[in-house]
């Protein structure tokens, strides 16, 4: 069992946790994950350790509340426990001194982005940050992200902060301006296939953050399948981050829309609370 120390809801369905796991904060490294049951019952989901505090022996979490799991680990009350935790899981991601770097995070996927881009800036990149929502309650973890960002933009689909548009606009102008080294994208697999098209003619080194369906985290299951330079590969222990520009977007969209069709299925037969 893990404790639940502190949980706060930074945005409309959206959960911060504070979780007691000792093990996990000592070896957490920027991009790892960890996979989590709330209950006995539940199922598997990973989610990212977006902080740690070796001291505490802490991990920070951030999840959506999007069906039956997330749900019941939202419902979890502070002094509460999740019942099993595993990680840190995946590969860590690759650090160095690029020059400058592109860090672009779309909806919950700035969550993975803020441990990245904290790694980044301490190896003395400079940062050019690109966050997007549906809107300004939508973003997330914009203190966390401006003292390790150089330059820091916004983009709403509504314009109701920041440029009105998409991740993908804000970074067509960056691309126009600036000699840009990487782009790190995370986020809605069709923003991060739009961010892949727009690197690969300027030839940017371009790096993303898949989020296949995963179940065991250990690459026995072959759930979390993906193509990769027209090769199969299993995003939980060769990634979760890959070369955009050998990745196979359509096929990552149409096992999540599988995925989500039979969740609808589940929800209209009164099989999900």
């Amino acid at each position: 069992m893990f404790e639940l120390l502190a949980k706060r809801l930074i945005a409309p369905q959206v959960w911060r946790f504070t979780l007691r796991a000792p093990g996990l904060a000592a070896k957490r490294q920027a991009g790892h994950f960890l996979i989590l049951r709330p209950t006995a019952d539940s199922e598997r989901i990973p989610l990212t350790i977006v902080s740690s505090d070796p001291v505490a022996g802490s991990v920070d979490i951030i999840f959506q509340v999007v069906g039956a799991t997330t749900r019941a680990l939202a419902a979890i009350p502070e002094g509460g426990t999740i019942h099993d935790v595993a990680g840190p899981l995946g590969h860590p991601t690759h650090i160095e001194n690029y020059g400058t770097a592109v860090m672009i995070g779309g909806g919950v996927g700035i969550a993975p982005l803020l441990p990245i881009a904290q790694a980044f800036h301490a190896q003395g990149n400079r940062l050019l940050t690109i966050l997007g929502g549906r809107s300004q309650e939508f973003l997330i973890l914009e203190d966390d992200l401006k003292p390790v960002s150089d330059s820091l933009l916004i983009a709403t689909d509504d314009g109701s902060r920041g440029q009105k548009g998409l991740v993908t606009d804000v970074l067509r102008t960056l691309l126009e301006k600036e000699k840009i080294n990487l782009v790190m994208a995370i986020g809605p697999v069709v923003m991060m296939k739009a961010v892949a098209e727009m690197t690969r003619p300027l030839k940017i080194k371009t790096m993303v953050s898949l989020n296949p369906l995963m179940i065991d985290g250990t690459g026995m299951c072959g759930v979390c399948r993906c193509k990769v330079a027209g090769k199969t590969r299993f995003a939980c222990v060769e990634g979760p981050e890959f070369d955009a520009h050998e990745v196979d977007f359509d096929s990552i969209r149409r096992r999540l829309g599988m995925f989500k069709a039979e969740e609808r299925k589940r929800m209209d037969a009164g099989k999900v609370a």
